[in-house]
């Protein structure tokens, strides 16, 4: 389980900025909360937000995860 920093979304937009640059320079997603808690957000940096994205993709391509799997055997 990975254990994420949270912030108030009055709190985030008050500090914008500094939020951004904490998220990028630590390499940390950050919740947003709010008030209905359906609504919290996740804020993470565009580096990780393609890294992520690029797992899920090597994840779901069969064919290439098969010879993953081969060449760890």
């Amino acid at each position: 389980m990975i254990l994420m920093d949270a912030v108030n979304y009055t709190n985030f937009r008050q500090n914008l900025k500094s939020f951004m640059k904490t998220v990028n320079e630590d390499s940390e997603p950050l919740i947003v909360t709010t008030k209905k808690g359906e609504d919290d957000i996740v804020v993470l940096s565009k580096d990780d937000y393609d890294a992520m994205n690029e797992t899920m993709r090597i994840l779901s391509n069969q064919p290439l995860m098969a010879k993953i799997r081969r060449g760890d055997a």
